[in-house]
């Protein structure tokens, strides 16, 4: 190989923004070739009984393997199998009732047409997803997914780059339809991917989070302002829950209200605590998603707020979440 040539910036750049351009204009190409097999294709994989099973050697076997991930994590059950590994035991996995897709640039892969003509005698659906629609994959399947590339990206038009582009767009472009068709929810993702930021922003909700029983600061609104600082001050959350008679929320004060009216009067620390709280607080319910609530602490119109009284249908105190709790949570 030969030593890399000098290059300023500017032939960088442009070496940059050419591959962008010439990958999307392929991209426009393949989306307006959609026809008869991308119908077909999204019918069987739709009335697929048990899994998909997604195959591809080289580059074309990453896309394979990315597809497969995508599928599964959308409500449809898939399989990477490897094209070699097949042939050596990994047929096992097969059933009838399976969809196999076959993902190869030029067709002509001789591992992966062998493993589709051996999958035919369990009677599996066999669709392939290649650039080239006469070639020995496309004749050996029921159904052709054509992903019509000219060239590559590369000068060379070698490295698969604009191909492995395609296909991969293509899987998407399956997978969007699949999960829209399926009616996939918000829900049905978070219980997927319980263990990711995404999942967790869909299931973590405020009543997971918040300060609750003895953890929670409430006082009566008979008390002073002495009287009240011992709750703030023990329960360290930075404000207290002042409540009626009735055990309804009368109002909320906070480290910032103590220090206004301390500032403000001589006498303030005799003073009852409903001059010092806010009778207007932001309330949310336990029900709410935790990650909403922080938005709501965030974008407060009056400002931003550190933390929310959670209450129940009554208005009464069922618990305190700080943005700490929601910050510690992991969901950003």
């Amino acid at each position: 190989m030969n030593r890399p040539e000098p290059a300023d910036d500017a032939r960088i750049l442009r070496l940059g923004r050419d591959t962008f351009q010439q990958e999307a204009r392929a991209l426009e190409r393949v989306a307006a070739s959609l026809g008869a097999g991308f119908l077909q294709t999204v019918r069987a994989l739709l009335a697929c009984e048990d899994r998909v099973l997604v195959t591809g050697l080289g580059k074309s076997g990453i896309v394979a393997r990315r597809l497969a991930a995508s599928l599964t994590s959308t409500g449809t059950p898939s399989h990477f199998i490897h094209p070699v590994e097949a042939a050596h035991g990994d047929l096992g996995i097969v059933r009838g009732s399976d969809v196999l897709l076959a993902i190869s640039r030029s067709g002509n892969n001789a591992e992966v047409t062998r493993l589709v003509q051996t999958c035919r005698h369990f009677r599996v659906t066999t669709v392939a997803m290649t650039g080239g629609e006469d070639s020995d994959l496309a004749r050996a399947c029921d159904i052709v997914l054509p992903v019509p590339v000219e060239r590559e990206a590369d000068p060379l038009n070698l490295a698969p780059t604009t191909s492995a582009t395609a296909a991969g767009v293509m899987g998407d472009a399956l997978v969007v339809a699949l999960l829209t068709l399926k009616g996939f929810t918000r829900d049905d993702f978070a219980v997927f991917h319980p263990s990711g930021v995404l999942g967790r922003s869909l299931l973590v909700r405020v009543g997971d989070l918040m300060h609750r029983g003895d953890e929670l600061p409430v006082v009566t609104a008979d008390k002073t302002l002495r009287e009240t600082l011992p709750e703030i001050v023990g329960k360290r959350l930075g404000g207290v829950c002042v409540v009626g008679p009735d055990g309804r929320l009368a109002g909320v004060c906070v480290d910032g209200d103590v220090k206004r009216i301390l500032l403000q009067r001589e006498d303030a620390l005799d003073r009852p605590i409903t001059e010092a709280m806010n009778p207007r607080p932001t309330t949310i319910s336990p029900d709410l998603l935790a990650a909403r609530a922080l938005r709501l602490m965030e974008e407060r119109p009056e400002g931003p707020i550190t933390l929310l009284i959670v209450v129940d249908a009554e208005r009464r105190p069922l618990g305190l979440l700080h943005i700490h709790d929601v910050l510690r949570s992991g969901l950003l």
